[in-house]
């Protein structure tokens, strides 16, 4: 199996809204720009909803039936490791193997460290990649921080790679590399030789997730500076090309840009670095689905403005336990959030405008709508009640759903 040049992970909690996100992929098929679609959901988010793997395979497999689709599409085993890596393996194609929590970890052979060094120090001196202007330097001293740094990690990922081929057998899906949650930035050299690491490990990666500068929270723009990540990731796309000619990866190797969703400020460096090295990318997107049918639910719903108020306050009762999981990804100011005192002078349509991702408007609250991304749990635990407010209001989410993906997702950054 092999990527297409561009892709988008397709998140959707609720598995509600596939028809709905497969129909803005369609859109820009008929603009002549082929996205493939990759359906992702962790192991994290179906235990929190109570759905299986194959939930996530219906809805792919309905929606591309109900749409004729006839292109490629997947379905991704999201952020998986070994601890829950079994339970995909039967109804996914595209696995993104989480091994950031390996970065720094002392390797279990130093013999085997040290033939990865010696390896690895061949390449020591300067690479000379197209589009930049700077060569990356790669020192003896360099590589030996970043082996030692990565050696565990890649180790990882091949080990989760040939539990997959054998389940699945060579060439049968699709295989990216997580390194985004970690601490530190990888440098254009790290970035390099992890590559090679994983060359030598016989890790055919379609997609690579580098950890960048600055934030990538849950459902909001980005937080740094957006020139800094352009010269980042401009470097990682020339990387990316020159491994690919140099290194035994695949042709379709790419960039892999996770938490993408709602990062607006970043599109058009992203827009410009593509076009500018004819390069393909894979965008993760997931929750902005959930934040769609809450708008579309307290605008339109009779009673889903009451629905929500309840939730929101048992959101505010229960913020460790929500915020918890994902407290690498969020930023919120508890002082931003508004009380529920405040909320009785609310209509729904205030709290849709309030959640709603228009930086622009008065309304807007950033911290609100990190808090109510990461809420979806309480809906799952409501689901008698919240599950009717979804078919009420069914034209609504869907039409909310298709727009904000192509609209405000799909068209800065592919066209």
């Amino acid at each position: 199996m092999e990527l297409g040049k561009y892709s988008m992970g397709i998140g959707d909690r609720f598995k509600e809204e596939g028809t709905a996100q497969l129909k803005a992929i369609k859109q820009a098929e008929a603009e002549g720009i082929i996205i493939t679609p990759v359906w992702n959901q962790s192991a994290r988010e179906h235990d929190t909803i109570g759905s299986l793997p194959v939930h996530t395979r219906m809805e792919a497999d309905e929606a591309v039936s109900l749409l004729g689709w006839n292109h490629d599409y997947f379905v991704d085993a999201d952020h998986v490791n070994r601890e829950t890596l079994k339970r995909f393996t039967t109804h996914c194609d595209f696995f993104t193997l989480d091994v950031a929590s390996f970065i720094g970890i002392a390797p279990a052979n130093e013999d085997e460290l040290a033939d990865a060094i010696l390896d690895c120090r061949s390449f020591v001196g300067e690479l000379q990649l197209e589009g930049l202007s700077e060569p990356v330097i790669l020192t003896g001293d360099g590589i030996d921080r970043t082996v030692r740094g990565y050696f565990s990690a890649t180790k990882e990922a091949a080990a989760l790679y040939r539990t997959v081929e054998e389940k699945k057998g060579a060439g049968n899906f699709i295989t990216e590399v997580s390194l985004d949650e970690s601490d530190t930035p990888q440098s254009r050299a790290d970035l390099f030789i992890i590559l090679a690491l994983l060359a030598r490990e016989g890790v055919p990666v379609q997609t690579i997730a580098p950890r960048f500068s600055g934030e990538f929270n849950k459902g909001v723009d980005y937080v740094g500076d957006p020139e800094q990540f352009a010269r980042e990731f401009e470097a990682d796309l020339a990387v990316v090309s020159y491994a690919v000619k140099t290194l035994d990866l695949p042709q379709s190797l790419k960039l892999s840009v996770h938490s993408g969703s709602d990062k607006f400020s970043l599109y058009g460096p992203i827009n410009a670095a593509l076009k500018k090295f004819d390069a393909g990318l894979h965008l993760k997107t997931a929750g902005t689905t959930w934040l769609e049918e809450v708008i579309a639910i307290t605008e339109k719903s009779s009673n889903g403005w009451d629905f929500f108020r309840k939730l929101y306050g048992e959101a505010l009762e229960r913020f460790d336990e929500l915020c918890g999981p994902y407290k690498e990804v969020l930023d919120i100011n508890r002082e931003n959030l508004p009380s529920l005192k405040a909320l009785n002078s609310w209509f729904g349509d205030d709290f849709a405008e309030a959640l709603r991702h228009d930086p622009s408007h008065p309304k807007y609250n950033r911290d609100l709508r990190q808090l109510m991304h990461v809420s979806y749990k309480l809906a799952a635990e409501k689901g008698k009640d919240f599950f009717p407010l979804l078919k009420q209001v069914r034209w609504f989410r869907e039409q909310n759903v298709m727009e904000n993906l192509y609209e405000r997702h799909i068209k800065p950054i592919f066209y």
